[in-house]
Protein backbone atom coordinates (compact mmCIF):
# COMPACT_ATOMS: atom_id res chain seq x y z
CA UNK A 1 0.00 0.00 0.00
CA UNK A 2 2.96 2.32 0.57
CA UNK A 3 4.01 1.95 -3.07
CA UNK A 4 0.40 2.57 -4.16
CA UNK A 5 0.35 5.78 -2.10
CA UNK A 6 3.62 6.93 -3.70
CA UNK A 7 2.26 6.10 -7.17
CA UNK A 8 -0.88 8.17 -6.53
CA UNK A 9 1.19 11.10 -5.22
CA UNK A 10 3.51 11.00 -8.25
CA UNK A 11 0.48 10.84 -10.57
CA UNK A 12 -1.01 13.90 -8.84
CA UNK A 13 2.26 15.80 -9.38
CA UNK A 14 2.34 14.89 -13.06
CA UNK A 15 -1.31 15.90 -13.53
CA UNK A 16 -0.58 19.28 -11.93
CA UNK A 17 2.32 19.96 -14.32
CA UNK A 18 0.98 18.56 -17.60
CA UNK A 19 -0.16 21.08 -20.19
CA UNK A 20 -3.24 19.13 -21.31
CA UNK A 21 -4.63 19.10 -17.74
CA UNK A 22 -4.17 22.87 -17.13
CA UNK A 23 -7.42 24.60 -16.19
CA UNK A 24 -9.33 21.35 -15.78
CA UNK A 25 -10.63 19.72 -12.60
CA UNK A 26 -8.39 16.70 -13.23
CA UNK A 27 -7.33 15.17 -9.90
CA UNK A 28 -6.57 11.92 -8.15
CA UNK A 29 -6.79 10.97 -4.48
CA UNK A 30 -6.37 7.89 -2.30
CA UNK A 31 -8.66 7.11 0.64
CA UNK A 32 -8.37 3.80 2.45
CA UNK A 33 -8.12 1.30 -0.42
CA UNK A 34 -9.91 3.36 -3.06
CA UNK A 35 -8.36 5.66 -5.66
CA UNK A 36 -10.72 8.33 -7.01
CA UNK A 37 -10.05 9.88 -10.42
CA UNK A 38 -11.87 13.11 -11.34
CA UNK A 39 -11.89 14.75 -14.76
CA UNK A 40 -13.89 16.55 -17.45
CA UNK A 41 -14.59 13.54 -19.64
CA UNK A 42 -14.06 9.81 -19.79
CA UNK A 43 -11.12 10.38 -22.14
CA UNK A 44 -9.38 12.46 -19.46
CA UNK A 45 -10.01 9.74 -16.85
CA UNK A 46 -8.39 7.23 -19.20
CA UNK A 47 -5.32 9.45 -19.50
CA UNK A 48 -5.07 9.82 -15.71
CA UNK A 49 -5.45 6.06 -15.30
CA UNK A 50 -2.65 5.45 -17.83
CA UNK A 51 -0.34 7.77 -15.89
CA UNK A 52 -1.29 5.98 -12.66
CA UNK A 53 -0.61 2.53 -14.14
CA UNK A 54 2.81 3.69 -15.39
CA UNK A 55 3.74 5.09 -11.97
CA UNK A 56 2.56 1.94 -10.17
CA UNK A 57 4.45 -0.31 -12.58
CA UNK A 58 7.64 1.65 -11.92
CA UNK A 59 7.01 1.21 -8.17
CA UNK A 60 6.80 -2.59 -8.65
CA UNK A 61 3.04 -2.78 -7.93
CA UNK A 62 1.14 -5.35 -9.98
CA UNK A 63 -1.63 -3.39 -11.74
CA UNK A 64 -3.83 -6.49 -11.79
CA UNK A 65 -4.63 -5.58 -8.17
CA UNK A 66 -6.66 -2.60 -9.43
CA UNK A 67 -10.41 -3.01 -10.00
CA UNK A 68 -11.65 -0.04 -12.03
CA UNK A 69 -15.28 0.91 -11.48
CA UNK A 70 -17.70 2.54 -13.88
CA UNK A 71 -17.57 6.20 -14.87
CA UNK A 72 -20.01 8.23 -12.76
CA UNK A 73 -21.37 11.69 -13.54
CA UNK A 74 -20.82 14.41 -10.95
CA UNK A 75 -22.25 17.93 -10.80
CA UNK A 76 -21.66 20.10 -13.86
CA UNK A 77 -19.49 18.51 -16.53
CA UNK A 78 -17.30 16.47 -14.17
CA UNK A 79 -17.02 12.71 -14.15
CA UNK A 80 -15.30 10.37 -11.71
CA UNK A 81 -14.11 6.78 -11.54
CA UNK A 82 -13.36 4.83 -8.37
CA UNK A 83 -10.60 2.23 -8.54
CA UNK A 84 -10.47 -0.30 -5.72
CA UNK A 85 -7.09 -1.66 -4.65
CA UNK A 86 -7.25 -5.35 -3.79
CA UNK A 87 -5.02 -6.57 -1.00
CA UNK A 88 -4.91 -10.24 -0.12
CA UNK A 89 -6.97 -13.13 -1.46
CA UNK A 90 -10.76 -13.22 -1.26
CA UNK A 91 -12.18 -16.12 0.77
CA UNK A 92 -13.70 -17.72 -2.33
CA UNK A 93 -10.38 -17.76 -4.21
CA UNK A 94 -8.52 -18.95 -1.10
CA UNK A 95 -10.87 -21.94 -0.85
CA UNK A 96 -10.31 -22.67 -4.56
CA UNK A 97 -6.52 -22.60 -4.09
CA UNK A 98 -6.81 -24.83 -1.04
CA UNK A 99 -8.93 -27.32 -3.03
CA UNK A 100 -6.36 -27.39 -5.89
CA UNK A 101 -3.59 -28.19 -3.44
CA UNK A 102 -5.55 -30.94 -1.68
CA UNK A 103 -6.60 -32.52 -4.99
CA UNK A 104 -3.01 -32.50 -6.28
CA UNK A 105 -2.01 -35.27 -3.82
CA UNK A 106 1.17 -33.37 -2.91
CA UNK A 107 2.45 -33.91 0.61
CA UNK A 108 1.64 -30.38 1.72
CA UNK A 109 -1.11 -28.80 3.80
CA UNK A 110 -2.91 -25.58 2.90
CA UNK A 111 -4.53 -23.37 5.51
CA UNK A 112 -6.39 -20.10 5.04
CA UNK A 113 -5.11 -17.38 7.39
CA UNK A 114 -6.87 -14.01 7.12
CA UNK A 115 -6.23 -12.92 3.50
CA UNK A 116 -3.49 -15.48 2.82
CA UNK A 117 -3.14 -19.16 2.06
CA UNK A 118 -0.33 -20.75 4.04
CA UNK A 119 1.13 -23.93 2.57
CA UNK A 120 3.32 -26.09 4.80
CA UNK A 121 5.26 -29.20 3.95
CA UNK A 122 8.33 -31.17 4.94
CA UNK A 123 10.18 -30.95 1.62
CA UNK A 124 11.07 -27.83 -0.31
CA UNK A 125 10.45 -29.64 -3.62
CA UNK A 126 6.83 -30.30 -2.61
CA UNK A 127 6.35 -26.63 -1.75
CA UNK A 128 7.83 -25.54 -5.07
CA UNK A 129 5.58 -28.01 -6.89
CA UNK A 130 2.58 -26.48 -5.08
CA UNK A 131 3.69 -22.99 -6.16
CA UNK A 132 4.04 -24.15 -9.77
CA UNK A 133 0.59 -25.78 -9.63
CA UNK A 134 -1.05 -22.60 -8.37
CA UNK A 135 0.72 -20.45 -10.98
CA UNK A 136 -0.41 -22.84 -13.73
CA UNK A 137 -4.02 -23.16 -12.55
CA UNK A 138 -4.57 -19.44 -11.89
CA UNK A 139 -2.42 -17.42 -14.30
CA UNK A 140 -4.65 -14.32 -14.19
CA UNK A 141 -4.54 -14.02 -10.38
CA UNK A 142 -1.71 -11.77 -9.13
CA UNK A 143 -0.01 -13.81 -6.42
CA UNK A 144 3.18 -13.39 -4.45
CA UNK A 145 4.97 -16.17 -2.63
CA UNK A 146 6.98 -15.86 0.58
CA UNK A 147 9.39 -18.51 1.76
CA UNK A 148 9.89 -18.45 5.51
CA UNK A 149 12.33 -21.32 5.53
CA UNK A 150 15.35 -19.42 4.18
Amino acid sequence: MVNVKHGVENTAKEIATRFDFKGTPASIELKDKEITLIGNAEFQLTQIEDVLRNKLTKAAVDVRFLDAGDVQKMGGDKVKRVIKVRNGIETEMAKKIQRFIKDSKLKVQAAIQEEKVRVTGAKRDDLQAAMALIKKEMPDLPLSFDNFRD
